[in-house]
Protein backbone atom coordinates (compact mmCIF):
# COMPACT_ATOMS: atom_id res chain seq x y z
CA UNK A 1 0.00 0.00 0.00
CA UNK A 2 1.51 3.42 -0.69
CA UNK A 3 2.48 5.43 1.92
CA UNK A 4 -0.19 8.57 2.78
CA UNK A 5 2.97 11.12 1.38
CA UNK A 6 2.89 9.33 -1.93
CA UNK A 7 -1.16 9.56 -2.09
CA UNK A 8 -0.66 12.99 -1.21
CA UNK A 9 1.93 13.86 -4.07
CA UNK A 10 -0.47 12.32 -6.45
CA UNK A 11 -3.07 14.32 -5.02
CA UNK A 12 -0.96 17.45 -6.03
CA UNK A 13 -0.48 16.33 -9.29
CA UNK A 14 -4.21 15.94 -10.07
CA UNK A 15 -4.97 12.45 -10.30
CA UNK A 16 -9.10 11.91 -10.19
CA UNK A 17 -7.75 8.40 -8.27
CA UNK A 18 -6.11 10.05 -5.81
CA UNK A 19 -7.95 12.23 -4.69
CA UNK A 20 -10.72 9.34 -4.76
CA UNK A 21 -8.76 7.54 -2.29
CA UNK A 22 -7.62 10.08 0.07
CA UNK A 23 -11.54 10.76 0.25
CA UNK A 24 -12.17 6.95 1.35
CA UNK A 25 -9.18 7.56 3.58
CA UNK A 26 -10.29 10.35 5.25
CA UNK A 27 -14.06 11.61 4.84
CA UNK A 28 -15.89 9.30 7.38
CA UNK A 29 -13.32 10.55 10.55
CA UNK A 30 -13.87 14.08 9.52
CA UNK A 31 -17.87 13.89 9.25
CA UNK A 32 -17.43 11.87 13.07
CA UNK A 33 -15.20 14.66 14.04
CA UNK A 34 -17.24 17.89 12.90
CA UNK A 35 -20.45 16.09 13.86
CA UNK A 36 -19.28 16.48 17.78
CA UNK A 37 -18.18 19.75 17.74
CA UNK A 38 -21.94 21.29 18.11
CA UNK A 39 -24.44 19.41 20.26
CA UNK A 40 -26.68 21.50 17.24
CA UNK A 41 -25.12 20.43 13.88
CA UNK A 42 -27.22 17.25 12.37
CA UNK A 43 -25.97 14.74 10.03
CA UNK A 44 -26.92 16.98 7.24
CA UNK A 45 -25.08 19.96 8.78
CA UNK A 46 -22.27 17.69 9.64
CA UNK A 47 -21.58 16.69 5.77
CA UNK A 48 -22.41 20.32 4.44
CA UNK A 49 -19.14 21.09 6.47
CA UNK A 50 -17.61 18.16 5.77
CA UNK A 51 -17.93 19.23 1.83
CA UNK A 52 -16.93 22.76 2.68
CA UNK A 53 -13.79 21.14 4.49
CA UNK A 54 -12.88 18.68 1.68
CA UNK A 55 -12.84 21.38 -0.90
CA UNK A 56 -10.52 23.77 1.01
CA UNK A 57 -8.60 20.93 1.49
CA UNK A 58 -8.70 20.56 -2.50
CA UNK A 59 -7.46 24.22 -2.94
CA UNK A 60 -5.09 24.27 -0.71
CA UNK A 61 -3.15 21.00 -0.71
CA UNK A 62 -0.09 22.63 -1.91
CA UNK A 63 0.36 24.87 1.29
CA UNK A 64 -0.04 21.65 3.00
CA UNK A 65 3.80 20.80 3.90
CA UNK A 66 3.68 17.79 6.22
CA UNK A 67 4.98 19.40 9.22
CA UNK A 68 1.94 17.41 10.66
CA UNK A 69 -0.01 14.30 10.05
CA UNK A 70 -2.53 15.15 7.57
CA UNK A 71 -5.66 14.02 9.31
CA UNK A 72 -4.33 16.59 12.15
CA UNK A 73 -4.33 19.14 9.24
CA UNK A 74 -7.55 18.11 8.29
CA UNK A 75 -8.96 18.49 11.19
CA UNK A 76 -8.04 22.38 12.04
CA UNK A 77 -9.48 22.92 8.70
CA UNK A 78 -12.58 21.32 9.91
CA UNK A 79 -12.76 23.08 13.62
CA UNK A 80 -12.34 26.33 11.11
CA UNK A 81 -15.10 25.97 8.72
CA UNK A 82 -17.53 24.22 11.86
CA UNK A 83 -17.01 27.52 13.42
CA UNK A 84 -17.57 29.44 10.84
CA UNK A 85 -21.02 27.60 9.79
CA UNK A 86 -22.63 28.18 12.91
CA UNK A 87 -21.38 31.98 13.11
CA UNK A 88 -23.42 32.17 9.94
CA UNK A 89 -26.52 30.18 11.34
CA UNK A 90 -26.17 32.30 14.88
CA UNK A 91 -26.26 35.69 12.85
CA UNK A 92 -29.03 34.53 10.13
CA UNK A 93 -31.04 33.83 13.52
CA UNK A 94 -30.23 37.31 15.01
CA UNK A 95 -33.07 39.33 15.78
CA UNK A 96 -34.85 36.15 17.16
CA UNK A 97 -33.61 36.76 20.90
CA UNK A 98 -33.94 33.25 21.36
CA UNK A 99 -31.45 30.29 21.82
CA UNK A 100 -31.84 27.29 20.89
CA UNK A 101 -30.52 24.21 22.03
CA UNK A 102 -31.07 20.78 20.39
CA UNK A 103 -32.60 18.21 22.45
CA UNK A 104 -33.19 15.08 20.10
CA UNK A 105 -30.57 13.06 20.84
CA UNK A 106 -33.21 10.20 20.44
CA UNK A 107 -34.80 11.18 17.37
CA UNK A 108 -32.85 9.46 14.38
CA UNK A 109 -33.78 12.19 11.95
CA UNK A 110 -30.89 13.99 14.09
CA UNK A 111 -28.28 11.49 13.36
CA UNK A 112 -27.60 11.46 16.77
CA UNK A 113 -28.54 7.93 17.61
CA UNK A 114 -26.48 5.41 15.17
CA UNK A 115 -27.97 2.24 16.48
CA UNK A 116 -25.80 1.66 19.75
CA UNK A 117 -25.93 -1.81 20.55
CA UNK A 118 -26.94 -2.01 24.49
CA UNK A 119 -27.45 0.08 26.99
CA UNK A 120 -29.54 2.69 25.94
CA UNK A 121 -29.82 6.23 27.73
CA UNK A 122 -33.01 7.06 29.30
CA UNK A 123 -34.98 9.93 27.55
CA UNK A 124 -34.21 12.15 30.83
CA UNK A 125 -30.73 11.34 30.10
CA UNK A 126 -30.54 11.64 26.89
CA UNK A 127 -31.95 15.39 27.60
CA UNK A 128 -29.57 15.97 30.42
CA UNK A 129 -26.49 15.15 28.17
CA UNK A 130 -28.04 17.32 25.29
CA UNK A 131 -28.19 19.96 27.71
CA UNK A 132 -24.89 19.95 29.26
CA UNK A 133 -22.93 19.48 25.57
CA UNK A 134 -24.79 22.49 24.81
CA UNK A 135 -23.15 24.28 28.03
CA UNK A 136 -19.49 22.83 27.06
CA UNK A 137 -20.05 24.28 23.85
CA UNK A 138 -21.36 28.09 25.06
CA UNK A 139 -18.14 27.30 27.29
CA UNK A 140 -16.08 26.67 24.85
CA UNK A 141 -16.61 29.10 22.76
CA UNK A 142 -16.32 32.25 25.64
CA UNK A 143 -12.35 30.50 25.28
CA UNK A 144 -10.05 33.15 23.16
CA UNK A 145 -8.58 31.61 20.08
CA UNK A 146 -5.34 30.09 21.31
CA UNK A 147 -7.19 27.98 23.94
CA UNK A 148 -10.57 26.93 22.12
CA UNK A 149 -7.90 25.48 19.31
CA UNK A 150 -5.90 23.37 21.55
CA UNK A 151 -8.91 22.15 23.68
CA UNK A 152 -10.67 21.03 20.74
CA UNK A 153 -8.06 19.36 18.59
CA UNK A 154 -7.34 17.90 22.10
CA UNK A 155 -10.38 16.15 23.10
CA UNK A 156 -12.24 16.48 20.49
CA UNK A 157 -9.58 15.70 17.38
CA UNK A 158 -8.43 13.57 20.03
CA UNK A 159 -4.67 14.60 19.12
CA UNK A 160 -1.91 13.14 20.94
CA UNK A 161 0.52 15.84 22.52
CA UNK A 162 3.20 15.33 19.71
CA UNK A 163 0.23 15.74 17.01
CA UNK A 164 -0.71 18.73 18.79
CA UNK A 165 2.86 20.24 19.16
CA UNK A 166 3.49 19.75 15.01
CA UNK A 167 0.36 21.59 14.12
CA UNK A 168 0.58 24.56 16.51
CA UNK A 169 4.37 24.49 15.94
CA UNK A 170 4.90 24.54 20.13
CA UNK A 171 7.22 21.88 21.78
CA UNK A 172 5.66 19.31 23.69
CA UNK A 173 6.33 20.92 27.00
CA UNK A 174 4.61 24.51 25.89
CA UNK A 175 1.41 22.09 24.79
CA UNK A 176 1.19 20.79 28.00
CA UNK A 177 1.59 23.97 30.28
CA UNK A 178 -0.97 26.19 27.59
CA UNK A 179 -3.43 22.83 28.03
CA UNK A 180 -3.29 23.12 31.40
CA UNK A 181 -3.41 26.87 31.50
CA UNK A 182 -6.74 26.88 28.96
CA UNK A 183 -8.50 23.98 30.74
CA UNK A 184 -8.46 25.73 34.18
CA UNK A 185 -9.53 28.97 32.41
CA UNK A 186 -12.54 26.35 30.49
CA UNK A 187 -13.29 24.99 33.83
CA UNK A 188 -13.53 28.47 35.65
CA UNK A 189 -16.40 29.78 32.85
CA UNK A 190 -18.22 26.15 32.66
CA UNK A 191 -18.65 26.57 36.46
CA UNK A 192 -20.04 29.79 35.77
CA UNK A 193 -22.14 28.37 32.84
CA UNK A 194 -23.50 24.99 34.27
CA UNK A 195 -24.09 27.54 37.76
CA UNK A 196 -26.42 29.72 36.01
CA UNK A 197 -28.45 26.97 34.26
CA UNK A 198 -28.22 24.66 37.15
CA UNK A 199 -27.84 25.64 40.30
CA UNK A 200 -26.08 23.13 42.57
CA UNK A 201 -24.18 21.43 40.09
CA UNK A 202 -21.07 22.35 41.93
CA UNK A 203 -20.85 21.83 45.41
CA UNK A 204 -19.15 24.96 47.74
CA UNK A 205 -16.10 24.12 49.03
Amino acid sequence: MASEAELLARCRRGEAEAWDELFDLHYAAAGRFIFQLSPDFTREDSEEICQEVFLSVIKNLKSFQGESQFQTWLFRIAVNKARDFREKRIAAKRGGAVRTISLQAENPETGLTPDPPDMLPTPDENLMNAEQMALVRESLDQLDEPCREIVELRYLGDLSYEELGATLKLNTKTVSSRLSRCLDRLEEIARKTFLRDKPGVFPSN
